[in-house]
């Protein structure tokens, strides 16, 4: 029975694993902000695009699963 459902844990394994690598990229830009004095203005900045990084992949995730279905 596992092996019916190797290819669905693996992508699931894959998913949470970019999510703790985008976790950890979070969580060192925000100790290298606090750190250096950025401004308001620029943290926000600095936020956004990681913000939309992360919504492009699960854009780019969400595509591909509506595409094999």
């Amino acid at each position: 029975m596992l092996q019916q459902y190797t290819d669905q844990i693996e992508t699931f394994g894959l998913y949470g694993f970019y999510l703790f690598l985008f976790l950890l990229m979070g969580l060192s830009i925000q100790d290298v902000l606090k750190r250096s004095n950025v401004p308001k203005f620029g943290r926000h900045v600095v936020w956004a695009v990681l913000l939309f990084g992360c919504v492009g992949f699960v854009f780019k995730a969400v595509v591909e699963i509506l595409w094999t279905i």
